[in-house]
Order: C-alpha cells, then structure tokens, then sequence
C-alpha cells in the first residue's frame, strides 16, 4: 500500500511545473495573445488553410503515366510544379482513401507528400510531390545497361529502408515495394510512392492478405499467412537484387511466366547470384529473402535498425542521410523527361452514367478536404511567404507588436462601440491585406 501511494504521489508531482506554467499562461498572457497581432496572423493563415481547392487551382501541363485507376499529371500553382493524381470514381474509392488518410499520417521525406485532395465530377484528385527524376524501374531499364552499380543501389536501398522505418514506426506495412513505385525528385533522393495497398497494423496484432505485385510479394504472403512488417522487407530484398543485377530476383523481364509459377519459385527456390553483386550485397540479399520471415533480416524485433547495421552500409551516416545532409550518387538531368512518351500512354477514360447516391456525399467528403495542414505549412516556411506576410509596413518594418527586441506601445483607449465592435472592423482589413500580398505576383503557390 505505501508503495503504491509513494508511486502515486510520484505521478502526482511530475506535471507540477507544468500545471504551474500552464495555469499563469492562461491567465493575462493568454489576453495579451489574443489582442496581439499574433492571434490575427494565426486567424489568416487558418483562412487561407482552409480555403477550398479545385481544378481550376492548377494548369495541367502533361500526363506522366496511366494506372489501373487513374493516371498521373504534373501541374502548376505557379511556380512550383505538383503532381496530381486523378482516381476513377466508383472504381478507386476505398483505395485513394486509404491512401490519403495514411499519407496524413505520414510526415517523411522518403514517402512522397500529400498536399491537397479534392474531387471533380468524374475523379478523386490527390495532390503529391512531384518527382522530376522519374521511377527506379525507368533507369534500371531505360538509361543503358540494366541495372546500378553498387553504390548507387545501396544508397537508395539506404534511404528506402528509412522510408519504411518512417512507415513502420506508425505502424503502417506499405505491401507493394517495387522499382516503378520509388521515384527520384530533382537532387536525385528517393521517395515511396502509391501507398493504397498500404495498411495499419494495429499494436499486438498481426493481418492477413494476399496482396501486391507478383514478383515481390513474401512466401508469407503468397500462403496467405498472417503477417506484420516481413512483406516489406522481403521485397526491399528482391528490390536491391534487381537493382544490382539487372532483373528481378524470381522472373526475367519481358519473359511470360504463369503466377503460380513465379509463386513456387518465390516459396521453393534460392535466388542465383552472377559476378555483379559482392559478398556484402549477396549476404543482404540472402539475409532479406529468407523464406521463413522469423529468421529474415528486419524482422527479429529491432526492424530497420537490424538492417542498418549491416556492413554494406558502413559508409552511410544514417543521420545525415535523414536530414538530406547526403549527396546522392545519380543526379537527374533538369532538361531530360524520364517517363514514357506522352503518345505511348494509353487514354485515360473516365467514368460515365454514374448517379450519387446520399452515402457518396459522406465518402466524398473524407477525401476532398483541401489543403493537409502539417505540407502547406512547411511550404509556406520554405517559400518564405509566412516570412514575406508577416511584413506589413510599407517601409519594411516590423510592426511593434511583433518587434520582439522592445515592448509595444500601450494600444490607445477605446470607446465602447471601439471596444465590442473592435476585432470585427479591424480583421477585415487584416484580410483584405493579407489577400492582397497572397496573390501578389512575387509570391509563390505552396507546393513542391
């Protein structure tokens, strides 16, 4: 019993300081705040936040390729270029929601970013990152000999292991690691992509299905066997193989093999090795595509860190890879288009004679919810308009409310009516201010 309320008083006295700091805020600071200047740039940059999207939001300049339900096109908020994709509706619905609200979850720089969803008459429209450099399997196949040398497969095999670390701390398994589906940005870095086969995994428990692209897909999950996080690293085993080798691990390119067959051969048989891959990359390898995955590598409870601390990445400082602190051995060149020929991708055909129905109404308006707060921010900060919009003097100045160097001056007394109706005839000039610098030509739009 004295244990118990020595523990409990313990407790108690933790968030002591923090209730005091907390209740002395809450006080005359808090009124200060909420007369301040602050509190009104808090109230615009929630406005514009919130404002609605549509189409008429970008120009569309070209599509970057056609999927089972729906195609990717690069567009403009000018400046700088995004990449919306457009899901069919009726078609991609549970998928494109899943994929946003996972995207939500997710803050990483090696999982491409959701900046708005929206939703025309015939697609759900995910706004994402744009990636100039194009996807892994373009360059395995199409920039010369197939395949990387060592050291560009392994840096990417580096930053694509964070990727899943970032994914599997929310618990998240992605399910469909493949060459098409990591794509290169400007500086030559990698960023998963298509995440509507990804899903949660709640704490303690396993899932089961037999999803994602024949090829990559684990023992486990060809059986049909219960699963968490094993999936995931058998196909970044099978993904660095390819890489490295030239093809994949279980099928040749452009050579017809039946599924089962593929299937018996990701269950039953040793993958081959030529004289390309090294000692170190051929024990990753092997360490990845164990069959059983309670002896695969990543899977023995430590996850990414596991296969962080194999000696081919000896050379990788995993921080300053996370910080963007790393060159990356390809950069992309800014004049090249690395995708198909706009003419070799096949019509996008849209979904015709479809009628809402009330329930639609509620699904539609999980996924066409604007701008995602945690991306619009950050571009705001990167593109300095959150910098630019908190000058408001004509001369350049810093208003002395926000002049953290001296105190403000004392707001001058008002009269009653000045008094009640003060917040609501002072914002709207606030508004009109800040719109007009918004939409001022040396402004940029907020995207990637």
């Amino acid at each position: 019993m004295f244990k118990f309320f020595h523990l409990h008083n313990t407790l108690s006295q933790c968030f002591l300081s923090c209730r005091l700091i907390h209740d002395f805020l809450s006080m005359a600071p808090f009124a200060d705040y909420l007369d301040s200047m602050y509190y009104s740039r808090f109230l615009q940059w929630k406005w514009l936040e919130r404002e609605p999207i549509t189409k008429n939001t970008f120009r569309q300049y070209r599509v970057l390729g056609k999927g089972g339900f729906g195609e990717k096109v690069t567009n403009k908020c000018p400046p700088p270029p995004i990449s919306p994709r457009a899901i069919k509706k009726r078609k991609g619905e549970s998928m494109a929601l899943n994929e946003k609200q996972i995207l939500e979850k997710v803050n990483s720089r090696f999982v491409v970013s959701l900046a708005y969803a929206y939703e025309t008459k015939d697609a759900l429209c995910l706004v994402l990152t744009l990636m100039n450099g194009g996807d892994l399997k373009f360059h395995i196949y199409h920039m010369g000999e197939a395949g990387f040398d060592e050291k560009r497969a392994v840096f990417y095999a580096a930053e694509i292991c964070c990727g899943l670390e970032d994914l599997h701390r929310e618990r998240i398994v992605y399910r469909d690691l493949k060459p098409e589906n990591i794509l290169l940005d400007d500086h030559g870095h990698i960023r998963i992509s298509d995440l509507g086969l990804a899903v949660h995994v709640p704490e303690g428990q396993t899932i089961k299905g037999r999803v994602g692209t024949v090829g990559y897909m684990a023992p486990e999950v060809v059986k049909n066997e219960r699963y968490t996080f094993s999936p995931d690293w058998w196909a970044l085993g099978c993904l660095l193989y390819e890489m490295i080798q030239g093809q994949s691990p279980f099928q040749q390119r452009k050579k017809k093999i039946k599924r089962e067959e593929v299937e018996r051969l990701v269950k039953e048989v040793e993958e081959e090795y030529s004289s390309k891959v090294s000692e170190d990359a051929k024990s990753l390898c092997k360490m990845l595509l164990a069959k059983d995955p309670n002896e695969r590598l990543g899977c023995q409870g430590d996850g990414a860190t596991e296969v962080k601390a194999h000696p081919i990445f000896r050379s990788i400082n995993f921080k300053r890879l996370a910080a963007g602190m790393l060159e990356a051995p390809f950069i992309p060149d800014p004049q090249a288009i690395y995708c198909k020929d706009v003419l070799d991708i096949e019509q996008f055909s849209t979904v015709k004679g479809v009628e809402l129905e009330p329930k639609d109404d509620s699904f539609y308006s999980k996924v066409s919810t604007g701008s995602i707060p945690i991306p619009w921010q950050n571009e705001m900060i990167d593109t300095e308009c959150f910098k630019e919009l908190n000058i408001l003097n004509l001369d350049g100045t810093v208003p002395p409310d926000l002049d953290w160097r001296g105190q403000p001056s004392p707001p001058p007394k008002q009269g009653l009516l000045q008094r009640l109706f003060g917040r609501q005839v002072r914002f709207p000039h606030i508004l009109l201010l800040f719109i007009c610098s918004v939409f001022a030509p040396r402004h940029y739009c907020l995207f990637h």
